[in-house]
C-alpha cells in the first residue's frame, strides 16, 4: 500500500470531497457565502480563493492519498485569509497562528496513520515558514444547529483538537478556541494517533463539510 501527501493545488482541487469542493464556508463571509451558494458559484469562488492563496501566501492544504486515492486532507491559511473566523464569539485567532479551516479522513482510510501525517505535514511545512503555532475553532456539539451561525457542519469537533494536543485559549459552551503549538505537533507519539484517526474517521465528508445554508433551515442528517 503507498501512501504519500502533496500540497492541495489547483491541479489536485478536484480530489476534494464533493461537498468540500463546492463548499466556501469558511474562505468568504457568512452572506457573501449564503449568496455564492444560491447563485451555484461555490464551486468557482474555492477556485478563486485557492488561486489567490497560493499566489499571495503559498501552500494552503495538504491531501493523502493512498493506492492513488484521494483518502484525506486538510486545509489551513492566515486569519485574513478566513473571513468566517470572524463570525465565532472565540474570535480573533491569534496574530502569531494560522486557522485550520477544515480536517477530514475518509471512512474507508481512517485508522491508518492518514490524519497525523496530514497534520505534521502541515506542522512541518508552516515551520519552515516561520509559523509558530495553529489555532482551530473547535464544535463542542457537533452537528447541531447554531442561532446565530446556522448549520455549522464545517466545524471540526472540539474534542478532536482537543486528543491531538491542542489546548484551550479562549473557552466557550459551543465554540472555544484550541491552540497547538508547532513543536508539540512535530513530536506527537503514536498514542495521538490512534485518537486523531477514531475523530477523523468518524466524520463522513458529506457530514463534515456542507455547503452553506441559510440559518432559517435545519440541518439534515448526513465535512
Amino acid at each position: 500500500m503507498s501512501r504519500r501527501v502533496v500540497n492541495l493545488t489547483l491541479d489536485t482541487l478536484e480530489d476534494l470531497p464533493r461537498s468540500c469542493r463546492g463548499c466556501v464556508y469558511w474562505e468568504l463571509d457568512p452572506v457573501a457565502a449564503e449568496k455564492a451558494c444560491a447563485n451555484g458559484d461555490a464551486g468557482f469562488e474555492k477556485e478563486a480563493w485557492v488561486s489567490q492563496a497560493l499566489l499571495e501566501w503559498g501552500s494552503c492544504g495538504k491531501i493523502a492519498y493512498v493506492d492513488g486515492m484521494p483518502a484525506g486532507f486538510v486545509m489551513y491559511a492566515p486569519p485574513t485569509y478566513v473571513p468566517r473566523s470572524n463570525a465565532f464569539p472565540t474570535s480573533p485567532v491569534s496574530g502569531d497562528a494560522v486557522v485550520i479551516m477544515a480536517a477530514n479522513v475518509v471512512p474507508p482510510f481512517a485508522g491508518g496513520g492518514l490524519g497525523r501525517m496530514l497534520i505534521q505535514g502541515m506542522a512541518r511545512d508552516l515551520t519552515k515558514r516561520g509559523i509558530k503555532a495553529i489555532e482551530a475553532f473547535g464544535d463542542a456539539k457537533f452537528g447541531e444547529l447554531d442561532e446565530t451561525l446556522g448549520p455549522v457542519g464545517c466545524v471540526t469537533p472540539a474534542d478532536f483538537f482537543l486528543a491531538v494536543g491542542f489546548k484551550t485559549v479562549r473557552p466557550h459552551h459551543r465554540f472555544p478556541r484550541l491552540r497547538l503549538d508547532l513543536r508539540t505537533a512535530l513530536s506527537w507519539k503514536s498514542d495521538v494517533e490512534y485518537a486523531l484517526e477514531k475523530l477523523l474517521g468518524s466524520m463522513s465528508p458529506e457530514g463534515l463539510l456542507r455547503p452553506v445554508r441559510p440559518a432559517t433551515r435545519s440541518l439534515s442528517s448526513g465535512n
